[in-house]
């Protein structure tokens, strides 16, 4: 019995230990690799008293209408842009999450490189900076603009996937978001990036597509090409 005990005190301290020093953000080092166990890392949980203070005043503002027992968070596992194992994070809905889950263990699977994956608070929740800093994410909250219409983003039902090099891209007026991604706007079939270009023979819009996600690149005059939402 005092064996039993001690066995669960020990596992018990192990999750502890593996929760509090899991970081998004960080490189798995070759030791953690070596214990690598995929599915304690592809875990969909509820939003926790310390994500949502992280979220609180920023993606989660005051005007929020998206309420937090519909919102999951994520743990997930990606390849960044050397190719090395880097741990993930994301909020979404719970309408989505397993989709999620499923989609970014097959890209991680297949070597899919993704620079960053944090929440967009660490960039306070500011599109342009979490666009700029190439970081994928999901739910910010926002209304559709002049509207009082929530935005996917704001329900927390859509995806944007390096944002950097694929920049939503106005076709009328040129205007770019972010900014800095205009580069990756235009001959996209020519254009030479570190990362995958999203486009129709890509794996990332296949998988969303099976999911039956939609592909903001396919819009006529909007060419959203980070963006899937469901």
């Amino acid at each position: 019995m005092k064996r039993l005990l001690h066995l669960i005190i020990y596992l018990a301290l192990a999750i502890t230990v593996q929760a509090q020093s899991w970081k998004a953000g960080t490189v798995l080092s070759d030791s953690e690799l070596k214990d690598l166990k995929i599915e304690q890392f592809f875990v969909e949980e509820e939003v926790s008293e310390d994500v949502f203070a992280r979220m609180s005043g920023k993606s989660f503002p005051s005007s929020c209408t998206t309420k937090r027992a519909s919102l999951r968070y994520l743990k997930l596992l990606h390849r960044n842009k050397e190719g090395k194992t880097q741990r993930g994070e994301m909020v979404c809905n719970k309408a989505i999450a397993t989709d999620l889950i499923d989609i970014f263990k097959q890209l991680y699977a297949s070597n899919y490189r993704i620079e960053r994956m944090v929440l967009p608070d660490e960039y306070d929740a500011v599109d342009e900076k979490v666009m700029t800093a190439n970081n994928t994410s999901c739910f910010n909250f926002r209304f559709v603009s002049g509207t009082r219409r929530v935005s996917k983003h704001g329900l927390g039902m859509a995806v944007d996937i390096n944002p950097l090099y694929n920049p939503c891209y106005n076709t009328r007026n040129g205007k770019c978001e972010p900014k800095a991604g205009k580069d990756y706007a235009t001959s996209r079939s020519t254009k030479k990036a570190a990362l995958p270009l999203i486009d129709k023979q890509d794996l990332c819009y296949k998988l969303f597509i099976q999911h039956s996600f939609r592909w903001g690149g396919a819009w006529r005059t909007k060419k959203d090409y980070q963006h899937f939402e469901k």
